[in-house]
């Protein structure tokens, strides 16, 4: 299976250069694959450079994740990250998502400097 990087994924969503959006479906209707990293790098570009609101964020990856040619790694953990983003968007999706990787992989606590996502159960503020 092919996968997407992160420009294709954001050209994807954000649907602002119509040549390249129309590219980046045929690349993706054959089946394509999203890796954890270019997930959250996509959330990262939509919310910092294009500024969307926490909920469009939650709404794209949820349609990343129902959509019909693409396959997200670990799907069951970005379900378990956007539920707890959906829960708690100030933490953003990154740290949510990292959490939900560490806990998968079975190496909790994940240890951080970060105030807010210290206070989340299996993160411990160092």
């Amino acid at each position: 299976m092919r996968a997407v990087d992160t420009n294709l994924l954001v050209r994807l969503i954000a649907r602002d250069d119509a040549k390249q959006a129309e590219a980046a479906e045929k690349f993706v209707t054959a089946g394509a694959w999203i890796s954890h990293l270019v997930l959250a790098e996509a959330v990262w570009v939509l919310d910092s450079v294009y500024e969307l609101p926490a909920t469009s964020l939650a709404t794209a990856v949820r349609m990343l994740l129902e959509h019909a040619s693409l396959v997200v790694q670990d799907a069951d953990v970005v379900e378990a990250a956007l539920a707890e983003f959906t829960a708690r968007p100030a933490l953003g999706f990154s740290d949510c998502l990292i959490l939900e990787i560490a806990r998968k992989a079975g190496h909790l606590p994940v240890g951080t400097f970060d105030r807010a996502f210290g206070k989340l159960d299996n993160v411990e503020r160092i």
